[in-house]
C-alpha cells in the first residue's frame, strides 16, 4: 500500500495562527489610513478639475461664472459668459463629487485667484482639523 501525503492537523492549526498574527498586525494600519486616502484623493480631484478649467478658459477665453458653476466642464453652459468655443466632447465626464459624497465647491471669480474651488472635507463643514479641514485650489 501506498502512504498518503497531506498535512497534519497541526500543521494547519500553525498556519491559521500565523495568518491570524499577521492580520490583526497589518489590518490596523491599513484601515487607519483611509482618512488620508480621501483627502489625497480630493487634492488630485482639484488638480484635475483645475486642469479641466483651464483648458475651458484656453477654448472660451474665460473661466465658467459661478452660476455656470462646474457643469459648465460637462455640458455646454447658457448664460455669460457666453461659451462659443465650447468643446463638443466635454471637458469632464461627469460633475465631480468629492471623496465625502459632496459636489466641489466653485467661485469665479474668486477671491484667492481667477476662481476658488474647494471641498469642505469629511465633515462637510467650513474649517476643521485633519481629515476634516478644507481643501482649496490655492493652497495646493
Amino acid at each position: 500500500m501506498r502512504k498518503q501525503a497531506g498535512f497534519t492537523l497541526i500543521e494547519v492549526m500553525v498556519v491559521v495562527v500565523i495568518l491570524g498574527i499577521l492580520g490583526a498586525l497589518i489590518v490596523p494600519n491599513i484601515l487607519g489610513r483611509a482618512g488620508e486616502a480621501r483627502v489625497t484623493a480630493a487634492k488630485s480631484d482639484i488638480k484635475a478639475i483645475s486642469n479641466a478649467l483651464n483648458l475651458y478658459r484656453l477654448d472660451n477665453f474665460n473661466y465658467p461664472s459661478t452660476d455656470q458653476g462646474l457643469e459648465a466642464l460637462v455640458s455646454k453652459p447658457g448664460g455669460f459668459p457666453e461659451a462659443k468655443n465650447w468643446n463638443p466632447e466635454g471637458y469632464l465626464q461627469k460633475t465631480p463629487q468629492d471623496p465625502w459624497g459632496n459636489e466641489y465647491l466653485y467661485v469665479s471669480p474668486g477671491t484667492n485667484g481667477p476662481y476658488d474651488l474647494y471641498s469642505y472635507g469629511a465633515d462637510g463643514k467650513e474649517g476643521g482639523e485633519e481629515q476634516d479641514r478644507d481643501i482649496l485650489s490655492w493652497e495646493l
